[in-house]
């Protein structure tokens, strides 16, 4: 295997399994209601048989120990998702905003973690799932971030400190995140393609799904191989967007919110 692909985990889908649903950086917080409400619809009443969360599903994550907290954004979020996954397997992958979710929120709600990168075998299909960002090289200060937020010691210490003072954190880091935005100095690395063709091949895979790039399309990077990227999800500013690719023994399809 190449050295630089990392450990790939395999998941076999049931055989009752016929149609599962990706979707990923819908950066939950409480000023996006309306993205909120879409994806509690959208949970609700998709006819998918599973529904895998590919990362950022919420727009910075605390610590488990904040779904606890009476009145808290997470809780609200939680007893939604533990819903959901009353009805249907949901699964849920680390993004760069997420990181620190834990088995605590496992457990609160029913998701299985997924490791990053899976290999989900489907109606006789591989495919290949991951959040992303380990793929997007050319960003070498945020490789090296990723590292560091990914270090079990340092997600302790942090995880150490008092509740309020990683909310502080937390605020610092979405307001810092909002003038980005604004000023148009926001900007997502795209996926390394001789990363990506690595990875496919370790996994023997025909077909990577991702997100975290907000640059949903379907690319070809090598002859028999695909890159199919997630959409990001907004429903409350310009230019609205949401929806999910949806694995089946067909392929991928792209569906609109009000076609699931």
């Amino acid at each position: 295997m190449d050295p630089a692909v990392p450990p790939i985990a395999e998941l076999v889908a049931p055989g009752g399994w016929h149609a599962v649903d990706c979707l990923s950086d819908l950066h939950l917080d409480a000023a996006h209601p309306a993205t909120l409400a879409a994806l509690e619809r959208y949970l609700a009443r998709t006819r998918a048989d599973a529904v895998f969360v590919l990362g950022d599903l919420f727009e910075v994550w605390v610590g488990d120990d904040a779904i606890a907290e009476p009145g808290s954004f997470e809780g609200q979020v939680c007893a939604l998702l533990r819903r959901a996954a009353a009805l249907r397997p949901t699964h849920f992958m680390h993004g760069n905003r997420d990181f620190l979710v834990g088995e605590g929120f496992a457990r609160a709600t029913g998701i299985a973690l997924l490791a990053d990168p899976t290999v989900l075998t489907l109606a006789g299909r591989r495919w290949l799932l991951s959040h992303g960002d380990a793929l997007c090289l050319e960003d070498a200060e945020y490789q090296r971030f990723r590292a560091l937020v990914r270090d079990p010691a340092w997600q302790a210490r942090l995880l150490a400190q008092p509740l309020a003072a990683r909310r502080a954190q937390a605020r610092h880091i979405r307001s810092a995140s909002e003038a980005r935005k604004h000023d148009g100095t926001t900007a997502y690395a795209d996926a390394d393609t001789p990363a990506a063709i690595a990875w496919l091949r370790a996994a023997r895979a025909p077909a990577l799904v991702h997100g975290h790039t907000h640059r949903p399309a379907d690319h070809v990077p090598a002859p028999g191989l695909a890159r199919q990227v997630l959409t990001d999800w907004d429903l409350d500013a310009p230019p609205l967007r949401a929806g999910v690719l949806r694995l089946s023994a067909r392929g991928a399809e792209r569906l609109a919110l009000d076609a699931v």
